[in-house]
C-alpha cells in the first residue's frame, strides 16, 4: 500500500501557480532535440577518428537522420552543439569564431542546413572567463556573443558556469546573457546552470532564476550509468518542495540528457530514466548516436504515449508522494483532470517483485470515485480498464525497473454521473419544474 503522508509542504508545492515566465515565448512545454556533451564529449580528434569528432559533419548527419528515422515527427526539433565547437581565440573584431578545420563553412552555414531540415540549432557558452573545456568564455562580451548567435541564426544557448570568478559575476552573467539575448530580437531558448554553480555556495534563488532563463541545471552532470540516474532523481526529490513550484510554461528544471541507447544502462534502466524524466517535466535532451542507436531504444525515444505526457499543456512538474519497501512511487498532475503515476523498484538484486496499488491511497483518489480507467505505459502498453477506489492492481517490477500509467476518469461514466446528479438535484428543487 502507497504511503500518502506527504507533508503539507508538498501539497501545496503541487497547487502553486508557476511565477510570470522568461519573456521569451519560447519552451512552453519541455524543450526536445539532442545534444552531444554526454555521449562525444570534447573529441576534437579529426584526424583520428572523423566519425565522432566535434565537428560540423557531426550535426548535419544528426539533423539528417532525425528527419529521416522519426526523430523530428516525434516532437524532437533541437540539434545542439555543446563545448569545444571553439577556435581557441576570438577574432580581430573579438567576435567568437569556430575552430576553423572542424567547421569550415562556418555557423551560419550549418544553422542554415539544421533550418532547411525544419530544426533548430542549439550553441554552448559559458559565464565566465573560459568555457569548461578552457575555449574563450563569454564574460565582459555578453552583448557581442548574443548578437553574434542571433546573426548566426542560432535557436538556443547552452549557457555554462565555470571559471566565473566571484558569484556576483556568475549571477550578474546570467542575467545579462537573458537581457542580451533579448535584445537581439531573435528567439533564443536560454538554458542556464546557474543553480548547478550556486549550490555548493549557498540555496539558489528559483524565483529569480525563472524569470531570465527557459530551463536550468540543478545537478551535476549525468554519466553513462544507473548510479549516475539515481542520484539526479533522489536529488530532485529530496529538493522537490523548493524546485517543483517553479517549474512550469516557460521555465523548467533540467536534470541533464538522457543516455538512453548507449553503454552503461540495462534495459530496465532505460525505461527507468525515461519514465523518470518523463514524471519529471523534463526537457528530453539525448545524447547518443543515432546513427547507430538500437531499435528498442529508439522506439522507447520515440513512445508517443511519453512524449504526449511530457509535453502535457498543463505543464505541471511531478514529485515523489511515497517511499515504501524499496518502492518510489510519483505522481504527476495532467490537463483534463488526469494523472500520471510511476513507481519505481530501488532494490536492485533479486528478480521481479509485486507492488500492491489501491486507488484509494493515492493523493489523488478522487479521480477515481466513482471509478476510472486505468492505462500502463511502460514497461509495455496495456489498458488495464475501469477499475474502482479499492481495485487491488498488482504491479510487476524488475529490479531497477519502473512501471508508468495514467489515471483517466471514464468519460462515460463521467456523463453518467453528471446527468444522474442534475436529475437528483432536480428532484430536490421545490420549484422545479418537473
Amino acid at each position: 500500500m502507497v504511503k500518502t503522508g506527504v507533508s503539507l509542504v508538498v501539497t501545496i508545492c503541487a497547487l502553486i501557480y508557476p511565477v510570470h515566465l522568461l519573456d521569451n515565448g519560447l519552451a512552453q512545454t519541455p524543450t526536445m532535440g539532442w545534444l552531444h556533451w554526454e555521449r562525444f564529449m570534447c573529441n576534437v580528434d579529426c584526424v583520428n577518428d572523423p566519425h565522432n569528432c566535434i565537428s560540423e559533419q557531426l550535426y548535419m548527419q544528426m539533423a539528417d537522420i532525425m528527419v529521416q528515422e522519426g526523430w523530428k515527427e516525434a516532437g524532437y526539433e533541437y540539434v545542439c552543439i555543446d563545448d569545444c565547437w571553439l577556435a581557441d581565440e576570438r577574432d580581430s573584431q573579438d567576435r567568437l569564431q569556430p575552430d576553423p578545420t572542424r567547421f569550415p563553412s562556418g555557423i551560419k552555414k550549418l544553422a542554415d542546413y539544421v533550418h532547411s531540415k525544419g530544426l533548430k540549432l542549439g550553441i554552448y557558452q559559458d559565464v565566465g572567463n573560459l568555457t569548461c573545456a578552457g575555449y574563450p568564455g563569454s564574460h565582459g562580451y555578453y552583448d557581442l556573443d548574443a548578437e553574434t548567435f542571433a546573426d548566426w541564426g542560432v535557436d538556443l544557448l547552452k549557457f555554462d558556469g565555470c571559471n566565473f570568478g566571484t558569484l556576483d559575476i556568475l549571477v550578474e552573467g546570467y542575467k545579462n546573457m537573458s537581457r542580451a539575448l533579448n535584445a537581439t530580437g531573435r528567439n533564443i531558448l536560454y538554458s542556464c546552470e546557474w543553480p548547478l554553480y550556486l549550490w555548493p555556495f549557498h540555496q539558489p534563488n528559483y524565483t529569480d532564476i525563472r524569470q531570465y532563463c527557459n530551463h536550468w541545471r540543478n545537478y551535476g552532470d549525468v554519466y553513462d550509468s544507473w548510479q549516475s540516474v539515481k542520484s539526479i532523481i533522489d536529488w530532485t526529490a529530496i529538493h522537490q518542495n523548493l524546485i517543483v513550484p517553479v517549474a512550469g510554461p516557460g521555465g523548467w528544471n533540467d536534470p541533464d540528457m538522457l543516455v538512453i541507447g548507449n553503454f552503461g544502462l540495462s534495459w530496465d534502466q532505460q525505461v527507468s530514466q525515461m519514465a523518470m524524466w518523463v514524471i519529471m517535466a523534463a526537457p528530453l535532451l539525448m545524447s547518443n548516436d543515432l546513427r547507430s542507436i538500437d531499435p528498442k531504444s529508439k522506439m522507447l525515444l520515440q513512445n508517443k504515449h511519453l512524449i504526449a505526457i511530457n509535453q502535457d499543456p498543463l505543464g505541471r512538474q511531478g514529485y515523489r508522494i511515497g517511499r515504501v519497501n524499496s518502492f518510489d512511487v510519483w505522481e504527476r498532475p495532467l490537463s483534463d483532470g488526469r494523472y500520471a503515476f510511476a513507481v519505481l523498484n530501488r532494490q536492485e538484486i533479486g528478480g521481479p517483485r509485486q507492488f500492491p496499488l489501491l486507488l484509494a491511497t493515492l493523493p489523488s483518489w478522487k479521480t477515481c470515485h466513482p471509478e476510472c480507467r486505468v492505462t500502463q505505459i511502460l514497461p509495455s502498453y496495456q489498458d488495464l480498464g475501469v477499475q474502482n477506489l479499492f481495485s487491488a492492481l498488482k504491479l510487476t517490477i524488475n529490479p531497477s525497473g519502473t512501471v508508468l500509467f495514467t489515471v483517466t476518469l471514464n468519460k462515460g461514466l463521467a456523463a453518467e454521473q453528471k446527468w444522474n446528479w442534475n436529475m437528483t438535484k432536480k428532484r430536490k428543487t421545490p420549484n422545479s419544474v418537473f
